[in-house]
């Protein structure tokens, strides 16, 4: 189904087989010369249909088609490596790009993780089933034209300026039009439900603290509507953005709450922490999801951490959090 969300600018839901955000919204630009798509969804048959099946109605050729992914999730970025042309020219960010060809980022993960309590057995079988697709995926002939803060995508009536929003990924990138007052957003930015941000890998990066710079940031634009990567249009951008800023404040307090009870390891605070999942219990979480929000748990103690509030230490080859002497 296409929505012909703005003059020139279509949205096509892309489906997500088994999975709970049902769909990755892909937006179409259609220009005179070139065209330009922002996102792609999984390397999965029905994508694939529904994306081609938007270019058909469009009267658009591939040849003539460029894409734009905005970070480096499979259901955003894996279907580009399938579908895009030799003419085509693939936009992506940089420290995202990095990620993608490091093949040493599973096991990084895996250590990391295993660091923070996270069973071992469980996490190698799910990264071993998911850098198999990857490397499959990603054995292809696409090469990336790598943008950064600042750079410009022009497509029919829209100048599309890059705004580099890292959080839910290290190279989150969203495309903003000042004359239309427009944002798309990838993930950084969701109606309904709020973007993960985790932090699954030990580096410098402080993923929480840049994802609430980058709310800033977008707070400031002068903006009437966000395009975002799944779900429904934003058309409150200012009120959706002090939302999330809120939403990260609860889960603050509640992690300072968990540890108030004693030092733990990551995996344990994640566990006692409230998700909006169907699983009766944490056990009973997907391991994908149970890694997600062990991930997610970890961003706000770095925040803490970086905030003075928490501290940690190694134990039994372990990372423990615990509520900060000097708080």
């Amino acid at each position: 189904m296409i929505e012909n969300v703005l003059p020139g600018v279509f949205r096509v839901a892309v489906p997500l087989v088994d999975n709970p955000l049902q769909a990755v919204n892909s937006y179409i630009l259609k220009g005179q010369d070139r065209h330009l798509v922002i996102d792609t969804g999984m390397a999965r048959d029905e994508c694939k249909k529904a994306l081609f099946g938007a270019f058909a109605e469009l009267e658009m050729e591939i040849e003539q088609t460029d894409f734009f992914i905005t970070h480096l999730h499979v259901d955003h970025l894996e279907l580009v490596y399938k579908i895009a042309s030799a003419r085509s020219n693939v936009y992506f960010n940089k420290p995202d790009a990095e990620i993608v060809f490091d093949d040493s980022s599973w096991n990084s993960a895996v250590a990391f993780a295993v660091l923070n309590g996270f069973p071992r057995s469980e996490l190698q079988e799910m990264i071993q089933t998911i850098s198999r697709s990857y490397i499959s995926t990603f054995d292809s002939d696409v090469e990336f034209t790598l943008l950064k803060e600042g750079d410009k995508i022009s497509v029919g009536d829209y100048e599309l300026t890059c705004l580099e929003t890292p959080g839910h990924s290290p190279g989150s990138m969203c495309l903003y039009d000042a004359n239309y007052k427009l944002l798309f957003s990838g993930d950084h930015i969701l109606e309904e439900v709020t973007p993960n941000i985790s932090l699954l890998m030990e580096r410098e990066f402080n993923p929480l603290k840049s994802y609430l710079e980058s709310l800033d940031k977008i707070f400031a634009l002068n903006l009437n509507l966000i395009l975002p990567g799944h779900r429904g249009l934003i058309r409150a951008p200012q009120q959706r953005i002090r939302e999330l800023q809120d939403h990260h404040r609860q889960r603050e307090a509640e992690v300072l709450t968990i540890l108030s009870k004693g030092p733990a390891d990551g995996y344990t605070v994640a566990s006692c922490m409230s998700w909006d999942v169907p699983s009766p219990s944490w056990q009973e979480f997907p391991v994908f999801q149970r890694w997600f929000a062990t991930g997610e748990a970890l961003a706000h103690l770095k925040y803490l951490k970086s905030k003075g509030m928490v501290g940690s230490y190694e134990k039994s080859g372990k990372i423990i959090y615990s509520i900060s002497q000097n708080k």
